[in-house]
């Protein structure tokens, strides 16, 4: 399954619901969760976007171990990231994730 942040919106948000549209966290909670309740692998296309604030990136990646999913789904998750545009962005969010597998997931 590819999932394309583009096809959610170009103008990704805040980290939480509360603070604004297109959050991290309505990205993660809508999209994410629900893809990687099923047995097939998940690529995610970063690409075609305004831009990204790290309170996105890191609500919406890392926030993954703290809502609960399986670290190996998350993992493989970051393994498959898509970014042509801003390679970096995937070297920042295996950033976030492994800073959470450290704080929670030992």
């Amino acid at each position: 399954m590819i999932i394309k942040v583009s096809d959610f919106t170009e103008f990704p948000g805040p980290r939480h619901k509360k603070f604004g549209e297109f959050s991290g966290e309505e990205f993660r909670d809508s999209i994410l969760v629900p893809a990687l309740m099923g047995n097939e692998t998940v690529v995610v296309d970063l690409d075609g976007v305004m831009g990204y604030g790290s309170s996105f990136l890191e609500e919406a990646f890392a926030g993954l171990l703290r809502e609960g999913v399986a670290k190996d789904k998350v993992l493989m998750v970051v393994e498959n990231l898509i970014s042509r545009d801003d390679p970096s962005l995937i070297s920042e969010i295996d950033t976030y994730v492994k800073e959470e597998i450290e704080r929670c997931c030992k």
